[in-house]
C-alpha cells in the first residue's frame, strides 16, 4: 500500500470518527490500564472479542483521548515482521459464510507463534469491552438470529441500528493486562496455546458482559411455561391430585396463575425507564448517595451467583440498591417483593424492573411452594443476581429484626440441587440520615394498625420532595462465599446430601441450624459495615441526656468522645463515619429540622423536641451496637465509682451473649473475653479509666470527661433494663408457674408503664418481640426449659445473671422495676 494510500485511509478514519462521536458518548467500567507499570521492552496490544468497525473507532477516539497508545498502529515486533497493535478474538465472517465456526482469529495465532520464536519477547494483551447499551441479551428465532450484529450481513446492520439507539449509553472496560509469555512458556504446541489463550479470553469476555448486562433472558410466557414442564412442578400437580381427586387439568391452569402471579418481566427499556425517574428522584430527595466497598462485589459479579441481602429500613430501598447497581455498571437484581406491592401500575413497573412476587406465607398450598421454589431455582443457577430482605419486613425500630429464614432455606436448597457455580451473599446496609416513612413507623410503634400500601401513596412521597432529606449511604459488606461457609460449619456436607434426598435433608437438624447460623452471620455483616451519620451522632448523644438536651459545648465533647471511641475501639474495617466536625455536624442537624437551639447569656443549649425526641431513637438504634460494648463497660460505675477488675471481665461475659443476640453482635464469646481485656487497656491508656492494683476507677467526676463517660453509658441503659425487667418478672412468678406468651405479654405490658411513669421516648423499649428474643436467648443458653404446655422452669444459674444488674442498673431503675413488678403480678 502507497504512502498517499495510508494517509487517504487514515484520514477517511479520523473523518468517520469525528461524525460518529457527533452522537456517541462514553463512559468509563472499571479503571484505565495502567501502561506506565508495564516493561518498556514488552509490547502492548489491544484485543476485542470481534472485528467492528464502530468497536475499532470508539477505541481509538478513547485512547487518543487518553494518551494510550493508537490502537490502529502497527506493533513492530522484529526488524521485519508487523502485527496489528488491535487484535480480534474470533475470525471474522464473510458474506458467504454467516454462520462462521467460533475458532481464534488468525492474528492469534501469528502473534503465539512470534512469541515462540523469540523467548525474549513479553508482548502483554489487554482485552477490550465495548457496550452499546445495558441490554441484556434474549432468546430470538431463528429469523431474528439473522439481524444479530454476531453474525455478517445482518449483524451489520443490526449494530448499525445498536449505535443509533444505544449510542448515549457506550461504556468502555480495559481489563487487567495479559502476559502472553507465561502461557507460551508451558511448552504446548501452537495450536493448543492458541486454543487456551482464546478459551480463557472468551471466558473473561463473556463473564464481564454477565456481570454488566445480567444473563440471558427468557421470554416470560417461555419461562413459565418451562416451570409448568419441570418434573418438581409436574410432580406436586400429581401429588395434589391424587390428594384432593383435583382435575390435572384444573390443577395446571392454578399452577399457571401461580407462575404468572411471581414470575418477573424484566425488560430493559423500564430499565432506562426507571433510570431517568430515579436520577431526577434522587436528586430532588437527597443531596447525594455514596456507595463504599462495591470493588470486591464488581469482581465477584464476574463468576459468582450474587445474593444481594440488605437491611429493610424504607420501601425504596429495593429501588435504592438495584438504581445504585446499575449505575456502578452492574446488572440489577432480581428482587423478592412482596405480593402487597403488586398493585395498580406500581406492581406492572417493578415487575418489569425485576421485581418477582411472593405471598407472606406458603403455609398449607404445596403447588403454590414447588412453583415458587422452581422459579428461585431457575434464577439461581441461570445466573441472576437476586435480592430479598432477611428481616421479612421494614424494621420500625431502625435496628435489625430478626431474621426470617425462608427464602435462605430455598436458596440453600438450590445451592444443594445444583452447585455448578459459586454462591455469595452481599450485605447491604442502607443509611438514612430521613427516612420517608419515619411519621408512619411512630404511629405503628405506639399501636397504630399497619397502613396498607397504595397507588397514592406516590403522590405522598411526591409530596414529601419539600423537605430535607440531606443524604443516603450505600455500604456494601463483607461477602460471605456459601462453599466457605459450608466447610467451616458443616465441614461433612456434601457426604451428608449424597445419602438422603433432598426433600429429606432440608427437614433434619443440622440444615435448620445452618440456615439459621447464615441468617445470623449475613446480619452481623450488615451491622459491619454501618455508617455513622450526622443524625445518628446527635441522636445517640442527645437522647443520653437528661430532657434531651445539652450545652453546645457539652455536645460538641461528646460527639468527640464519639468520633475518638470508633477510632480507637474499630467495630470493624467497614464502619464509615462522618468526615464533618462535631460543629459542622451540629449545624448540619439543625438544618435537617431535628433540632432546636435556645440561646441564654450562658450560651446555647442544643435540645429535641415533641414527636422528633421519638422519632430520633430510629436514628440511634441505626449504629446502636457500635457503642453496645463501650457503654456496657460505662454501665459498671453506675453506683459505684470503682470495681475490680476481675469482677467486671466475667459479668461482661455473662451479659455479652445476650446483647450479641439482640444487636447482632460479631465476636464469638471467646474471642470476645480478648477484646474486652484490649479495650479496658485503651480506656485505661487515654486516662478514661485508671487501673490500680486490680481495681478500675471512673474519672474524676467533675472533669469533663466524666460527663462523657457517663453519657456513654446511658446509651445501652434500656436494654439493661429490659432484660432486668424479664428475668425479676420470670423469677417471682417461680419455676414452671409461668408460660411463655403470659411472660412476653407481662413484660411489654410493664415496659408500657414503665415509659409512661419514667417518660422514656423509645416505643421499641416496650417492643414485644425484644422480649421473646430475650426469652429464646435464655432457653438457648440453657437457663429456661419450656414444657409442652411452654411452661417455663430455670435453673439456679438465672439468679446469678439478676445479681450483676446491681452492678450495671442504676438502684433508682431497679427499685422501680421490682416495685412495678410485684404490683403487676400481685393484680394477675
Amino acid at each position: 500500500m502507497s504512502k498517499i494510500s495510508i494517509q487517504l485511509k487514515s484520514l477517511l478514519r479520523c473523518c468517520l470518527r469525528k461524525v460518529l462521536f457527533l452522537w456517541v458518548k462514553t463512559n468509563y467500567l472499571g479503571e484505565l490500564p495502567s501502561i506506565p507499570s508495564l516493561k518498556e521492552s514488552d509490547g502492548i496490544c489491544y484485543i476485542l472479542a470481534r472485528q467492528s468497525l464502530f468497536d475499532t473507532l470508539v477505541l481509538e477516539e478513547i485512547c487518543q483521548r487518553q494518551g494510550l497508545a493508537s490502537p490502529n498502529q502497527k506493533l513492530i515486533v522484529t526488524h521485519n515482521q508487523l502485527l496489528p497493535n488491535c487484535l480480534h478474538l474470533i475470525q471474522q465472517p464473510t458474506i458467504w459464510r454467516i454462520f462462521p465456526p467460533p475458532k481464534p482469529s488468525d492474528q492469534l495465532h501469528q502473534l503465539i507463534t512470534f512469541l515462540q520464536r523469540h523467548p525474549e519477547k513479553n508482548i502483554q494483551l489487554i482485552p477490550v469491552t465495548i457496550f452499546w447499551g445495558r441490554s441484556p441479551l434474549k432468546e430470538q428465532s431463528a429469523f431474528k438470529l439473522l439481524f444479530t450484529y454476531d453474525y455478517a450481513v445482518g449483524g451489520r446492520l443490526r449494530k448499525l441500528f445498536a449505535v443509533l439507539v444505544h449510542g448515549r449509553q457506550t461504556m468502555i472496560n480495559f481489563s487487567t493486562p495479559l502476559a502472553t509469555r507465561e502461557l507460551v512458556d508451558e511448552q504446548l504446541s501452537t495450536n493448543r496455546t492458541v486454543r487456551k489463550l482464546a478459551r480463557i479470553l472468551r471466558v473473561h469476555f463473556r463473564q464481564l458482559r454477565t456481570a454488566v448486562t445480567g444473563p440471558e433472558l427468557s421470554h416470560r410466557k417461555t419461562l413459565v411455561n418451562q416451570l409448568l414442564h419441570s418434573q418438581p412442578v409436574k410432580q406436586a400437580i400429581l401429588d395434589q391430585a391424587n390428594a384432593t381427586h383435583d382435575n390435572i387439568s384444573r390443577l395446571k391452569s392454578k399452577a399457571r396463575k401461580y407462575a404468572n402471579e411471581i414470575v418477573s418481566d424484566f425488560r430493559y427499556p423500564a430499565i432506562r425507564f426507571l433510570d431517568i425517574v430515579l436520577t431526577w428522584f434522587w436528586n430532588k430527595l437527597y443531596n447525594g448517595i455514596q456507595v463504599n466497598h462495591i470493588e470486591p462485589i464488581q469482581q465477584l459479579a464476574k463468576d459468582h451467583e450474587i445474593i444481594y441481602v440488605p437491611c429493610h429500613r424504607s420501601h425504596i430501598d429495593y429501588l435504592l440498591l438495584s438504581y445504585v447497581l446499575y449505575k456502578q455498571n452492574l446488572s440489577p437484581p432480581h428482587i423478592a417483593a412482596g405480593i402487597n406491592l403488586n398493585m395498580p401500575l406500581v406492581g406492572g413497573l417493578l415487575r418489569r424492573g425485576g421485581a418477582f412476587f411472593m405471598r407472606r406465607s406458603f403455609k398449607g398450598n404445596k403447588l403454590y411452594t414447588t412453583v415458587f421454589n422452581e422459579y428461585l431455582h431457575t434464577l439461581l443457577t441461570r445466573g441472576f443476581p437476586t435480592e430479598y430482605f432477611i428481616e421479612g419486613g421494614r424494621s420500625r425500630t431502625g435496628r435489625l429484626l430478626q431474621p426470617k429464614t425462608g427464602m435462605l432455606a430455598l436458596t440453600l436448597q438450590s445451592y444443594l440441587k445444583d452447585q455448578r457455580k459459586p454462591f455469595c451473599f452481599v450485605p447491604v446496609y442502607i443509611g438514612y440520615e430521613r427516612v420517608l416513612e419515619g411519621t408512619t413507623y411512630l404511629g405503628e410503634l405506639r399501636g397504630k394498625a399497619k397502613k396498607a400500601e397504595s397507588p397514592l401513596d406516590i403522590l405522598r412521597i411526591l409530596s414529601a420532595l419539600k423537605k430535607e432529606f440531606g443524604e443516603v449511604w450505600v455500604n456494601f459488606g463483607e461477602p460471605i462465599l456459601l462453599n466457605q461457609f459450608l466447610l467451616q460449619k458443616q465441614p461433612d456436607w456434601q457426604s451428608n446430601i449424597s445419602s438422603e434426598p433432598l426433600s429429606i435433608i432440608t427437614r433434619q437438624s443440622w440444615f435448620r441450624s445452618l440456615t439459621q447460623q447464615l441468617a445470623n452471620t449475613i446480619n452481623c455483616h450488615i451491622n459491619a459495615a454501618a455508617v455513622v451519620n450526622p443524625v445518628n451522632h446527635i441522636a445517640t448523644a442527645l437522647l443520653s441526656a437528661p430532657k434531651q438536651a445539652m450545652s453546645e459545648e457539652s455536645l460538641t465533647e461528646q460527639l468527640t468522645f464519639y468520633h475518638w471511641l470508633l477510632e480507637k475501639l474499630p467495630y470493624s474495617a467497614r464502619i464509615i463515619s462522618t468526615p464533618k466536625t462535631p460543629a459542622e455536624t451540629i449545624l448540619y442537624v439543625e438544618k435537617l429540622g431535628f433540632i432546636r437551639r435556645q440561646t441564654d447569656s450562658l450560651g446555647d443549649v442544643i435540645y429535641v423536641e415533641g414527636k422528633h425526641a421519638v422519632l430520633m431513637t430510629y436514628y440511634r438504634n441505626n449504629t446502636l451496637h457500635l457503642f453496645a460494648i463501650p457503654s456496657l463497660i460505662s454501665c459498671f460505675f453506675n453506683n459505684s465509682s470503682r470495681i475490680k477488675e476481675a469482677d467486671l471481665l466475667p459479668m461482661c461475659n455473662k451479659i455479652y451473649p445476650y446483647l450479641r443476640t439482640e444487636l447482632f453482635l460479631p465476636w464469638q464469646p471467646d474471642h470476645f473475653s480478648h477484646l474486652l481485656k484490649q479495650w479496658l487497656d485503651i480506656l485505661v491508656e487515654h486516662a478514661i479509666l485508671q487501673r490500680e492494683n486490680g481495681w478500675l476507677q471512673s474519672p474524676n467526676p467533675e472533669s469533663v470527661t466524666s460527663v462523657t463517660f457517663n453519657f456513654l453509658g446511658k446509651t445501652i441503659i434500656q436494654t439493661l433494663e429490659r432484660f432486668y425487667m424479664a428475668l425479676s418478672l420470670l423469677i417471682r412468678s417461680g419455676s414452671g408457674q409461668i408460660n411463655r406468651d403470659t411472660l412476653e405479654k407481662q413484660c411489654h405490658e410493664l415496659a408500657q408503664r414503665l415509659s409512661f411513669i419514667q417518660g422514656i421516648n423509645a416505643p421499641e423499649f416496650f417492643d414485644k418481640s425484644l422480649f421473646k428474643n430475650f426469652i429464646e436467648t435464655l432457653r438457648q443458653q440453657d437457663l429456661v426449659q419450656a414444657d409442652e404446655q411452654k411452661n417455663l422452669s430455670f435453673t439456679h444459674n438465672i439468679h446469678v445473671i439478676l445479681n450483676s444488674a446491681r452492678y450495671v442498673l442504676p438502684n433508682e431503675a431497679r427499685q422501680a422495676i421490682q416495685q412495678l413488678a410485684t404490683v403487676h403480678l400481685n393484680k394477675q
